[in-house]
């Protein structure tokens, strides 16, 4: 398989570099591409001077639009499957194989690596929501997924042609429970996950409590119109 990694990096300078070492020095047959989402700090300076396989968003665009930029580019250099791999740190490269062998193993279109399948998760009031997306995941598709806010998801070819092409498809739980209901096979392996190596998460209070709500009401109510 030809598998892509898409980086997408957000003000990132103080972990981008150990990366993508790290990725490069665990997974040498995986491409990689760092998308610069319109980074403030020294960013995009890092990808010039370490010479990465990068583009650069003219402005912060957000997460949604830096995976579908990295799905454009997976479409159109003919990529057979994608992984989502944070810029932070957390997420460990080891699991890519496992990964790409339980994509071809079970013929799945999704692979989601799974923190709660190897012990861990979040705690706390991110761990009680997490569960509540589980939840209204399994009513809506009858599946349970196990880490539905992990960010480390393989996406095969054909998955890979929805996100670059249609306009509503979003790197979000409410997306993968959608996916399900319109005949996507997803499957999970467990993960283990390093905490944040540096930086700030995007995910706070209030922020953090809109994540939620739009979330679970797209889950009850918005993706049976779409």
């Amino acid at each position: 398989m030809k598998v892509l990694a898409i980086i997408p990096a957000y003000n990132e300078e103080e972990c981008l570099a150990d990366t993508v070492a790290e990725l490069i020095r665990v997974c040498p047959e995986v491409d990689y591409l760092v998308v610069n989402d319109g980074s403030k700090d020294s960013t995009p300076q890092i990808c010039d001077q370490l010479h990465f396989n990068h583009i650069d968003m003219p402005v912060n665009c957000g997460l949604t639009s830096g995976v579908k930029a990295g799905m454009k580019y997976a479409y159109r250099h003919g990529y057979d499957a994608t992984v989502q791999f944070d810029a932070d740190g957390q997420h460990i490269p080891e699991a890519i194989s496992r990964m790409q062998k339980a994509m071809q193993q079970c013929d799945a279109d999704i692979v989601i690596a799974s923190r709660n399948l190897a012990g861990g998760g979040a705690e706390g009031a991110r761990g009680a929501g997490a569960k509540l997306i589980s939840a209204l995941i399994k009513c809506t598709t009858k599946q349970v997924i196990t880490d539905p806010t992990s960010g480390m998801r393989m996406y095969n070819s054909s998955m890979i042609e929805r996100f670059a092409r249609d306009f509503d498809i979003a790197p979000e739980p409410d997306t993968i429970s959608l996916l399900i209901r319109k005949g996507a096979k997803v499957v999970e392996i467990p993960a283990q996950m390093r905490e944040r190596q540096g930086g700030t998460s995007y995910l706070h209070s209030f922020s953090a409590i809109s994540y939620m709500a739009r979330t679970c009401l797209s889950l009850l109510l918005f993706q049976w119109f779409r």
